[in-house]
This record gives C-alpha cells, sequence and structure tokens, in this order.
C-alpha cells in the first residue's frame, strides 16, 4: 500500500489526506473521459433527455463499436448511467460526478484568483 494514502497507527488505518484519497481517483477518470471531444460531444447529447446508445452513434463519422468504447470510458468515470429497456441500452448524464470535477476546479480557481488579486495588489503599491 502506498505511504502517502494511509497512516498506520497500531491495528487501525487512518486516512491520512481524505480530501485528495476520495476524490483523486475518480478526478482522474473524470479528467480523462473529458479530454476527448467526442465523448463531450456524447455528454451534451446527454443533457437534454436520455438517449438509446444506437442514436448516439449517427451524428459522429464512427462505427457503432467506437462509440461503445466511449461510452465505457464515460461510464468507468461515472459520468453516465446506463439502463437497459428491453433489448436497448439507455444512457443518462450523471450530474454528481461532473459536480466533483466542478467543486475540484472551483477550489483551484478561487485559490489562484486571491493570488492574481494579492499580486495585483502589490504591483499597484510598487508603482
Amino acid at each position: 500500500m502506498d505511504s502517502t494514502k494511509w497512516l498506520t497507527v497500531g491495528l487501525a488505518r487512518v486516512r491520512f489526506n481524505q480530501m485528495v484519497e476520495s476524490s483523486a481517483y475518480d478526478l482522474d477518470l473524470i479528467f480523462h473521459a473529458l479530454s476527448d471531444p467526442t465523448r463531450r460531444a456524447i455528454l451534451k447529447t446527454l443533457t437534454r433527455h436520455e438517449r438509446p446508445i444506437t442514436s448516439l452513434a449517427k451524428p459522429f463519422e464512427i462505427s457503432l463499436a467506437a462509440v461503445s468504447k466511449h461510452v465505457q470510458v464515460l461510464e468507468r468515470a461515472r459520468l453516465v448511467h446506463r439502463t437497459r429497456r428491453g433489448s436497448y441500452s439507455y444512457l443518462s448524464l450523471n450530474g454528481k460526478a461532473m459536480g466533483t470535477a466542478g467543486h475540484w476546479i472551483e477550489h483551484y480557481r478561487a485559490i489562484w484568483e486571491e493570488r492574481l488579486e494579492n499580486l495585483a495588489q502589490l504591483l499597484e503599491k510598487k508603482e
């Protein structure tokens, strides 16, 4: 086990850095899934309503097998939910997973905005 993940005290395991450990794996999968323009386009299509997987291939010049591989990446990142009805699989967007990435971005955006504001004030004082 990686020494940065757990602090071992006696027989008990204690989580050392809960924010990093609880979200790092999910964030890696989410950002990997979002890095591809086809997967982002699939997610955009799903913002309106759930869709059968077969209909997701129509706007793209790729095979249904290729779309299926993109869907698997989105499922691993938990950005979509799959529901089976009869012989069809339907996908819907999972806003909670997207929210995880949004919270992470917002956390660091706030830090950098504060730093840039401090830098601007420092530069104004020097003038």
